[in-house]
């Protein structure tokens, strides 16, 4: 064999490997996924149970890489770092996900959800816009499942607003409508990030924080706030979303594949999680947790609270068109 042959069949042989190798790398695809929720909570076992059902349905084609307690920070980092391209997905909580679509701010509106229909009700009316808008501004919105009801933690009793007017409340760094809506009222608000809850609350720099028992047990943060009010402040709706870039890099046929998943398990853990919610607040309450049961007087002020202050979440927690959406569906729900 002259020179020339074995040049020339080195070439095709290098030109093969080459084609194979970049087959290889476009059908394999490694989502890395981010989630605030810390290693060995239910929420983390859904991830990398979907993470595993993936991999199976795919043959292999789509893996998942889950950063979870707040590695790569914040919920908003969460969202910066997807934009730009260094991870590729979040499994996020309302705080990250009206940072890309306003709609879901709707939840926020505190004292509106008292039930599980309330939630349902609220999400069915609002699909269209969750799922619509959310891949416009460039994420793919897998599925929505419940978090958990929001109670407020306190290192002191809290029984009515006056008693909240007192604490140093945790708000999310960077939420500026938050920040504008309690300066309006005010209330006297700290922003951090939420990795920064328990040191925050050890150091006295926040003395109060609305959040679901489960992340209050997982992160010890009743340690401290030793004090539960017994009432449902806001309903915490979860999502798991993906990059759109990313996600188009997945052939049609793994996408129902991953999408059916992804709903199946949600459904799931959100119709276990419902079950399931008071089992972190007996666990606390076995550790020193103070549930503190509010009079219907005082639940009643709250309420009419929350009444006056629904003009003020118009472009501060709301922006204009949310804020109008979400008033025909308050109205809606007032005539069921």
């Amino acid at each position: 064999m002259n020179t020339f042959t074995k040049t020339f069949l080195k070439y095709i042989f290098l030109v093969i490997s080459l084609l194979i190798t970049n087959v290889d790398a476009k059908k394999k695809i490694t989502i890395k996924m981010a989630t605030l929720a810390p290693q060995g909570t239910e929420w983390h076992s859904m991830l990398v149970g979907m993470g595993q059902e993936w991999k199976k349905a795919t043959n292999g084609e789509v893996r998942l890489r889950i950063y979870p307690g707040g590695v790569v920070g914040d919920e908003r980092d969460m969202i910066r770092k997807m934009r730009i391209g260094q991870i590729h997905a979040g499994a996020i909580t309302t705080e990250g996900l009206s940072e890309i679509n306003p709609y879901f701010s709707i939840f926020y509106v505190p004292v509106f959800y008292q039930s599980y229909d309330d939630v349902d009700f609220v999400r069915n009316e609002l699909e269209p816009d969750l799922y619509e808008k959310t891949e416009e501004n460039g994420f793919k919105l897998l599925t929505m499942v419940d978090v958990g009801w929001a109670y407020w933690f306190s290192v002191d009793p809290i029984y009515t607003p006056a008693d909240l007017e007192k604490n140093k409340i945790f708000s999310w760094a960077g939420d500026y409508k938050s920040a504008q809506l309690y300066k309006k009222l005010n209330y006297n608000q700290v922003p951090m990030a939420m990795t920064d809850v328990l040191s925050g609350m050890q150091t006295g720099l926040i003395t109060c924080i609305a959040l679901n028992p489960m992340y209050v047990l997982s992160q010890q943060v009743f340690g401290i706030a030793d004090n539960m009010l017994n009432m449902k402040w806001g309903n915490l709706t979860g999502g798991i979303v993906v990059d759109l870039k990313t996600w188009n890099r997945i052939d049609k046929d793994n996408q129902d594949k991953m999408l059916a998943i992804a709903k199946e398990l949600g459904d799931s853990f959100q119709k276990k999680n419902r079950f399931e919610m008071n089992k972190p607040i007996q666990i606390m309450k076995e550790y020193g947790l103070k549930v503190n049961n509010p009079t219907e007087e005082q639940l009643k002020i709250w309420k009419v609270l929350v009444e006056e202050m629904l003009p003020y979440f118009k472009g501060s927690l709301l922006d204009e068109p949310v804020y109008d959406r979400f008033i025909q569906i308050k109205n809606k729900m007032e005539d069921r």
